[in-house]
């Protein structure tokens, strides 16, 4: 009995377990999903199966298979690690080929059952009696016809000699001459027939059976308007394999060719002259022949790849075997040109860098600001555009150091190049490595054939913006400091090193200096790094810019919303400059966001009460201000004013949004330790920001 356990409770894994429920030698001991509300959990309480959110409590040795449904590398990698030797790892995407061959292949023989049955129908609901016998003149076909017309059962027949069991029979004579015998009238009992007999040959010419169909002389005329040809039903299926689009390719049980169609002379440029009788690697250019393969497992195989014909066509092929009451007769493959899809692939990569190429939007336009610092800032990330020189951008959060590093890139020399952002604290640690520098093929478990490129081999001639650099692991640091220093990478699994010419721009709101004190940041990558250092400066020391960068963002929001807010009164104007914009110019974002959300669509102007700053409660009839103001109502007065209950997952949503938003005032935008002091993973916290808009 095979145990195995199902990862992956969605479709894939509730198909899987379905399939499996017929399965003698097989149990499913469990399925498991994050997702409580999977279709597959359900399904397997229904069966008497155990579930789990975790495949962790069902991870034990008594396991034979586990098959990971979920289609997640980072699962399919802690399986691997977790699981015992004697335990195999099935990856959901092989696992689900294996489930359709297996359907194709029980459709298949689904379908040879039903011609089959479909044939005896045909032979016993015809007018026309049917005999035939064998190479020894033993009877083997007599049908219901043949015993109307005899009144014997065709029980009693079978098996017998024809030469002594029917009256004047001469299938033996048909037998031993080879020649047919055709309209012969004759005597059958009491009864005037007519009767062919015909030879049965094989396809050696060899004549190994004979069959007579006769009937009563009455019916003569039906027998000429209701006689199968069993010649028109061969070239009506043959006229079938000919029309279809796919390239068919049929061998025996020796593996040599049988059958082709046009499609497959029109896909591999070899007739039936190059096939026919020749063995099945006669069309195989590059690659191991499925059919062989087949005709050794008598198992199918779907989607491999080959090189066929004179012109190494590239080629997906389907094969699977011909069985007939359990004897292997053969195999057939249906072979698709995957030449289209190589093109539209190709046409996607391109695609792909020119999209990455068109990544940087933003210019020096698209920077707002006049003040004293802002203006020192633009100057020097000007002056930075002109060389390539490594730029380090340093700031709070949501300060635009992202707007800077595109609007250096768009004012250089590269700026045709590509540009290409990388998060360094929202791409885990064990994937960093490969994403920036690439890796070469079998580098690891699920390594793509033929390697990978990296991030600075694809950003090769452009730029490459490292934001958060700061939050980088001592190791990693290591490898970007031999880029700066030596212009060139070395993939993950490489021996040879990969010359690079990319200008870095990074970016960091973490106190480096401090950083370096407390041992979690290379000097030597500082050093290398502050070249062209570009400090830009917070919101609140540059306030005066507050009323142009809230213009802009009325303009943005007009367009995104659909309203047509006009301008900012000057209380809101004081207001803002009254707050100090702990979230800087996203914070700023927000809340010009959120006001025009919450303005009527008749409002042209920004009142102070639409600008909701944290800390306040939205105005009710005129009554608004700070909590420190309104402190003397209670929450139940404010409801009760209002008259609204709100969706409880809207208000829950509302609180963790100010209590992130909180988080990273007090840390000053450091997502890593906001996260800690929010008790969450730093990925956990990049998708809450996504979420709210906090970006």
């Amino acid at each position: 009995m095979i145990k195995i356990l199902i990862v992956g409770a969605g479709r894939g894994g509730s198909a899987m377990l379905r399939a499996f429920e017929d399965l003698a030698k097989v149990r499913v001991v469990g399925i498991v999903d994050i997702d409580t509300n999977a279709p597959g959990l359900a399904l397997a309480r229904e069966m008497g199966i155990a579930t789990g959110v975790y495949f962790e409590d069902f991870l034990n040795e008594s396991v034979d298979v586990v098959i990971e449904a979920t289609g997640d590398p980072r699962v399919n990698r802690k399986i691997s690690e977790l699981k015992s030797p004697q335990t195999t790892l099935v990856p959901g995407a092989i696992a689900s080929l294996m489930m359709h061959l297996l359907l194709e292949k029980e459709e298949l023989i689904r379908q040879l059952t039903v011609s089959r049955q479909e044939l005896n129908i045909v032979l016993n609901s015809t007018h026309d009696a049917m005999i035939a016998i064998n190479a020894e003149g033993i009877l083997t076909l007599y049908n219901t016809s043949a015993e109307r017309l005899t009144g014997i059962p065709a029980e009693e027949m079978i098996g017998l000699l024809a030469s002594e069991v029917v009256p004047n029979s001469r299938l033996h004579v048909v037998l031993q001459t080879g020649e047919s015998e055709l309209n012969q009238l004759q005597l059958f009992g009491n009864t005037r027939i007519i009767t062919n007999r015909v030879p049965v040959r094989d396809e050696s010419g060899d004549v190994v059976g004979a069959v007579a169909v006769f009937r009563d002389i009455t019916e003569v005329q039906q027998l000429a308007e209701e006689v199968t040809n069993l010649k028109e039903i061969q070239e009506l299926l043959q006229a079938i394999i000919n029309s279809t689009q796919d390239a068919i390719s049929v061998v025996d049980t020796e593996g040599r060719g049988i059958l082709i169609n046009p499609a497959y002379t029109r896909l591999t440029g070899l007739t039936e002259g190059d096939i026919i009788g020749k063995p099945a690697e006669a069309d195989i250019a590059e690659g191991e022949s499925m059919h062989m393969k087949v005709l050794t497992t008598r198992k199918p195989v779907r989607g491999v790849g080959l090189k066929v014909g004179p012109a190494k066509k590239e080629v997906l092929v389907n094969v699977a075997p011909i069985e007939v009451d359990g004897i292997l007769k053969g195999s057939v493959g249906i072979i698709h040109d995957i030449s289209e899809i190589k093109k539209l692939t190709d046409e996607l990569n391109q695609a792909k860098q020119l999209i990455r190429k068109l990544e940087a939007k933003y210019t020096f336009d698209d920077i707002i600001g006049t003040s004293n610092e802002m203006v020192a800032a633009i100057e020097q990330a000007h002056k930075a555009a002109q060389t390539p020189a490594t730029v380090l951008l340093r700031g709070e959060s949501g300060t635009g150091k992202e707007l800077f590093a595109h609007a250096i890139h768009n004012d250089g020399e590269r700026k045709y190049n590509q540009f290409i952002r990388v998060n360094c604290a929202a791409i885990s640690e064990s994937l960093l490595e490969s994403e920036l520098f690439g890796y070469e093929e079998g580098a690891f478990t699920g390594a793509k054939r033929g390697g990978k490129k990296g991030l600075f081999e694809e950003a090769s001639g452009g730029t490459i913006f490292l934001d958060e650099i700061g939050e980088l692991s001592m190791s990693m640091q290591a490898k970007i400091l031999r880029v700066l220093q030596e212009k060139e990478i070395l993939r993950v699994g490489g021996a040879k090193a990969t010359t690079v010419n990319v200008r870095v721009i990074a970016a960091t709101n973490v106190n480096l200096e401090r950083a370096m004190q407390q041992g979690a940041f290379r000097e030597d990558l500082y050093y290398r790094l502050n070249v062209l250092p570009i400090i830009i400066p917070p919101l609140r020391f540059r306030k005066v810019d507050l009323a142009a960068i809230a213009s802009r963002l009325i303009q943005k929001y007009n367009q995104e919303y659909g309203r047509s807010v006009e301008r900012i009164a000057s209380d809101t104007l004081i207001k803002m400059q009254n707050y100090a914009w702990p979230g800087n110019v996203r914070e700023l974002e927000n809340s010009i966001g959120r006001a025009m959300i919450n303005m009527k669509f008749t409002e042209t102007v920004i009142e102070p009460y639409h600008l909701i700053l944290p800390g306040e409660v939205p105005e009710q009839n005129g009554v608004g201000g700070t909590a420190t103001e309104r402190g003397a109502v209670s929450a139940e007065a404010a409801n009760s004013v209002s008259g609204e209950v709100r969706p409880l997952d809207e208000v829950v949503g509302e609180a963790e949004r100010q209590h992130i938003e909180r988080a990273l005032e007090q840390t000053k935008g450091n997502k890593t330790e906001a996260a800690k002091r929010l008790g969450i993973a730093v990925r956990s916290l990049y998708y809450k920001l996504d979420k709210y808009g906090l970006q």
